[in-house]
């Protein structure tokens, strides 16, 4: 799908085609099963963002959630709790934030643009690995899917944020040369970090990230970013980050390929 006059707009509302479910919440037990290894991550007072446990101790999420809009600043890990499972008031496992690494190449000031989108993901180190029967961590697939292949997502966002949201069918409209995965899937305020699966053999397993909307010819689309390369970069970021430097450092590695 060739896009046209494409406008970035971060967290605002996509509009479902014919094709994409409805978005289901995820409120109680029997629904949220096999679901709770993705969260709520709560930034400061009044944020969150969507993240996903891919490791006992480890989340991936979007990087933009990580930076204050209205001034650029990084903002403190401190500041940053994962709650996996998130509904209804309560989290399976509440857990901080050790560490963080972003992706080589995302500068949050380059402002909304494609580019930005294409290298919009944090890795997160959680301050306790969650080793719970009932949240098991989603394997990431780093194969690209092609145009027309449909997947899934679960999120939080604006008016859902107290119970994760499943649209189990929307699809890949594109892959951009640039690195951007174009899609179908609703995403709102919150949505941003949210995991993209893909079901292969019986297993679900994240291939994107959610992490902005556009508007191309009048359609409402989702944006998020390939991942081959990616996460290798950045476990070995967190795995390389000195123990006195995880306060403040930007954990950075070789580009992308």
């Amino acid at each position: 799908m060739r896009l046209l006059a494409l406008i970035i707009v971060l967290l605002t509302t996509t509009t479902a085609t014919a094709q994409d479910s409805h978005l289901q919440t995820l409120s109680t037990l029997d629904t949220s099963r096999g679901w709770q290894a993705v969260g709520r991550l709560n930034i400061g007072a009044h944020s969150f963002c969507t993240a996903t446990l891919i490791a006992p101790d480890k989340v991936l999420t979007a990087a933009h959630c990580l930076f204050d809009r209205a001034t650029g600043a990084r903002i403190p890990r401190e500041q940053m709790v994962f709650l996996a499972g998130w509904r209804t008031g309560r989290a399976e496992a509440t857990r901080g934030i050790s560490a963080v690494a972003i992706e080589p190449g995302f500068h949050f000031t380059q402002g909304e643009t494609l580019e930005r989108v294409a290298s919009d993901l944090a890795l997160l180190q959680l301050d306790q690995p969650i080793r719970l029967p009932s949240v098991l961590p989603f394997a990431v697939d780093t194969a690209t899917p092609a145009a027309g292949a449909p997947v899934a997502v679960v999120s939080y966002a604006r008016d859902r944020s107290e119970a994760p949201s499943l649209q189990d069918r929307c699809a890949v409209l594109d892959q951009r040369r640039d690195g951007v995965m174009v899609l179908s899937c609703a995403i709102d305020f919150g949505a941003s970090g949210a995991p993209v699966f893909t079901l292969h053999g019986g297993q679900v397993r994240i291939v994107s990230v959610l992490s902005a909307m556009a508007s191309s010819s009048g359609q409402t689309v989702a944006l998020g970013m390939r991942l081959e390369g990616r996460l290798a970069a950045l476990e070995a970021a967190l795995g390389e980050a000195p123990a006195g430097a995880r306060e403040s450092a930007r954990f950075l590695r070789s580009d992308p390929s």
